[in-house]
């Protein structure tokens, strides 16, 4: 397959690289196009205002080009400039850092991956349930052999498939569940600390708490220690409202 390859942690994350070796000797032909730096939690932003620039990045048998820009911006460029040949899917990954629940909202990575599916790509979104991660050659190797049984033209348009690994070897994972995503949200705060100046600053935190976690979807079952897939449809529209509103308004 040929394949467009890009993360929201940079070009130099860990987990990039290591899907990209995996890819790679899976027999794959990978173009990497990924933001120079990181851009966790930027969601789907675009760059509007401001130019995008390129650098080549080659060393110890890894070749891809970095963006200025967000994770959207990436596949963007790279989908319909970058890249001359069409490619066969869009794969995101792997993130530092699970991407489950309301993440998918938040998450550069899944952004990255669904701005393919917009462009009419299958796409998938890997992440890992831990945010230090320092080897994940394991998690690569297995997103690599699944991505080549996974169904890619049997899906339905502007679909993306939203692969998540517990935070433990591969090898210990209880194996694979199809889920949907966690619907509660989190519950964030602000702590105020003060920077050396003496102004004070704030940094945000938050969880989702854990009486509020349904089973059987993809934020339970990856703690549990399973290695969760789930389906995500781009489409907002909410057909009980709108019968709603056109009966009221009318």
């Amino acid at each position: 397959m040929r394949i467009l390859l890009t993360n929201d942690d940079g070009i130099q994350a860990v987990g990039l690289r290591a899907l990209h070796r995996a890819l790679v000797a899976a027999g794959h032909e990978v173009h990497v196009v990924a933001p120079v730096t990181e851009q966790s939690a930027v969601g789907h932003a675009v760059t509007l205002s401001a130019p995008l620039r390129v650098k080549e990045f080659r060393e110890n048998g890894f070749s891809g080009q970095g963006v200025t820009g967000t994770p959207a911006d990436c596949v963007k460029l790279g989908l319909s400039t970058l890249v001359k040949d069409r490619p066969d899917v869009v794969v995101s990954g792997i993130n530092a850092g699970p991407n489950v629940g309301v993440d998918i909202l938040y998450s550069g990575t899944v952004s990255a991956a669904t701005e393919g599916a917009l462009m009419g790509f299958p796409a998938l979104a890997v992440s890992m349930d831990d945010f230090n991660p320092v080897d994940l050659s394991g998690q690569a190797q297995y997103a690599a052999e699944l991505l080549s049984r996974l169904p890619l033209k049997a899906l339905p348009e502007k679909c993306v498939l939203n692969l998540n690994f517990p935070h433990r070897p591969v090898g210990e994972a209880l194996g694979l569940k199809v889920c949907p995503h966690t619907r509660a949200p989190y519950e964030d705060w602000f702590e105020v600390r003060t920077d050396p100046r003496g102004r004070p600053y704030y940094w945000m935190c938050g969880e989702i708490r854990p009486e509020r976690i349904s089973a059987g979807r993809d934020r339970k079952l990856l703690s549990e220690g399973w290695i969760t897939l789930t389906p995500l449809k781009i489409d907002f529209n909410d057909p009980g409202t709108i019968s709603l509103l056109e009966s009221t308004l009318s």
